[in-house]
């Protein structure tokens, strides 16, 4: 123990960055302008110490966890410590820093205490619109520049005061300037509100005191993080998996990792995956190694609030030019390969701890989004949501029934009430898609079945990844049905399509029809009873059942 700073201290100070963090989460949320944010939770907000050490972090978008230790130590880097000021905020968007693409803003804060810098606050949010080639999101964009109006890390508040040029700049350059003005606002506010919530704990404890306490959870929550690895299987295990294509061409775009756990460290190197892509599937290199993070967090420390101790015992191995490792000026606004890829981290790890991990969670987000004229007030809109999957099979119970995938577990569907009041569509159908599930003896979830009539002329989106192969099962189950976009049902102009943008009219229709996930296990040893109960819930249908599962009598 240090000297001076006792165990409650500790736990104290501890608990009080945390909750400094989920305060400035709830002041994003109250104030923030758009749904994406306030409902569907698509941000990312932490607090770092003045050695840029991730010290607490809020709940928002899984795949942000760890996301804004890349983006603080660029942006600063950038900026330069010695030309930070109190009361200055920097935006960072360059992709290839800020690991993400170019509509996830980063601002960040300086804190400084009696003069003195102690650390830093980051609040990450997705913006709806900032001057892309296309209204919503960018499918087929082929260079950075296609992608919106890029900030390296730029003031847009110097020493509390905002810079209203930039803020002009941001403002003339969207679409729909009241909604990203309004949410650069709201991440201002999270802001200030977590700077006088860490001026407070200082006040309380000292800035001595608060930095030893630091120093030691972040040290325990490493030698946890190490010790829960080395009580895993040792190994190193090799998947292979394919995105649907990059966006600009139908090729396939392979995706390759092997995980190795070995002395209290996790690799994933990505060696084997395809090059840098002409269409924008490529992944910032600070994106990947959050990717990596959440799945280290979930081996290891799945109920602890995550520190940058939790995550130390993680090693990413991806060539510079890699699909895995986007360099200047490649597309990366499609970030759905680390959804896909996420999967196969786990798929590699399944060879050795099959008894441990579920089966595939249905591979992929099924996103989609409606852009155009409100069909009441006539102004511009661009809303979206992703929908849930089935979860896959586990080695002692069923996956979980559409419900929003794994890598977005800590996040929330749009609401229907939000979509039809916001947009030109129109949910005629929402339900679970019957015999989606990979069967086993624990089967995988069931997707979901989506038909949607359009009120207005726009565009329509969708964005998945994987639709030309389906997720994977273990054990002996069955994989389940993969996702699916119909357009046009029912008229001569049907199609399947994957990641698509196309133009609709009063009247048309789209039926979007999830994936499920993996099966757990032989399906002839399932339980009959459960059969039973899920022909009679709409799960499955009786022809299944006799068919894949051996039960003949189901009513």
């Amino acid at each position: 123990m240090t000297e001076g700073v006792d165990g409650a201290t500790v736990e104290v100070v501890r608990s009080y960055l945390v909750a400094t963090a989920e305060e400035m989460r709830a002041t994003l949320i109250r104030t923030a302008f758009n749904p994406v944010i306030y409902e569907v939770l698509d941000f990312g907000i932490s607090v770092y110490d003045a050695k840029l050490r991730l010290v607490a972090e809020a709940t928002g978008l899984t795949f942000f966890l760890g996301a804004n230790d890349y983006s603080l130590r660029k942006g600063v880097e950038y900026v330069g410590v010695e030309n930070l000021h109190r009361g200055d905020i920097v935006m960072l968007n360059y992709p290839y820093w800020n690991a993400a693409h170019a509509y996830d803003a980063t601002l960040f804060m300086p804190v400084f205490f009696d003069g003195t810098l102690v650390g830093f606050l980051c609040v990450r949010a997705h913006w709806m619109d900032l001057g892309a080639k296309d209204p919503g999101y960018v499918l087929d964009s082929t260079d950075m520049h296609q992608e919106g109006l890029i900030f390296p890390g730029t003031k847009v508040f110097e020493r509390g005061e905002p810079d209203e040029k930039i803020l002009e700049l941001i403002r003339f350059n969207s679409r729909m300037p009241e909604l990203v003005i309004g949410d650069l606002h709201a991440q201002v506010a999270a802001l200030r509100t977590g700077e006088r919530r860490f001026h407070e704990i200082l006040a309380k404890f000292g800035v001595p005191s608060v930095n030893t306490a630091v120093e030691q959870y972040l040290a325990v929550s490493e030698t946890r993080s190490r010790d829960a690895l080395r009580a895993l299987p040792q190994g190193s295990w090799t998947a292979v998996d394919w995105l649907d294509d990059d966006g600009v061409s139908d090729d396939p775009v392979r995706m390759q990792v092997t995980v190795t756990i070995a002395d209290g460290t996790l690799t994933c190197d990505f060696t084997g995956s395809a090059p840098a892509t002409a269409g924008p599937v490529n992944m910032p290199y600070g994106a990947t190694l959050a990717m990596c993070k959440v799945v280290l967090k979930a081996l290891t420390s799945p109920d602890e609030p995550s520190n940058g101790g939790t995550t130390a015992a993680l090693d990413v191995i991806a060539e510079s030019g890699q699909l895995f490792h986007a360099v200047y000026p490649a597309p990366t606004f499609t970030l759905w390969t680390g959804i896909v890829a996420f999967e196969l981290i786990y798929k590699a790890l399944a060879q050795g701890m099959p008894d441990r991990l579920a089966a595939s969670s249905g591979g992929d987000v099924p996103g989609f989004m409606m852009v155009g004229e409100h069909p009441e007030t006539g102004e511009f809109f661009a809303v979206s949501n992703n929908d849930p999957v089935g979860w896959g099979g586990n080695p002692d119970h069923d996956g979980i029934d559409a419900t929003i995938h794994l890598s977005e577990s800590t996040v929330r569907s749009t609401p229907i009430e939000v979509l039809e009041a916001r947009t030109g569509m129109f949910f005629e159908r929402v339900e679970i898609r019957r015999d989606s599930a990979g069967a086993g003896q624990f089967r995988g979830g069931c997707g979901l079945r989506r038909d949607i009539r359009f009120r207005s002329p726009g565009e329509f989106l969708s964005v998945i990844k994987k639709t030309k192969s389906r997720p994977w099962a273990l054990g002996g189950g069955q994989e389940p049905e993969a996702n699916q976009v119909i357009v046009f049902p029912g008229t001569e102009r049907e199609r399947r399509v994957s990641t698509t943008r196309v133009a609709v009219q009063p009247g048309d229709r789209i039926t979007l029809l999830t994936a499920g996930g993996g099966g757990h296990g032989d399906p002839r040893e399932r339980d009959p009873e459960s059969v039973r109960h899920d022909v009679a819930e709409g799960y499955l249908s009786a022809e299944t059942a006799r068919e894949v599962y051996g039960v003949e009598e189901t009513t």
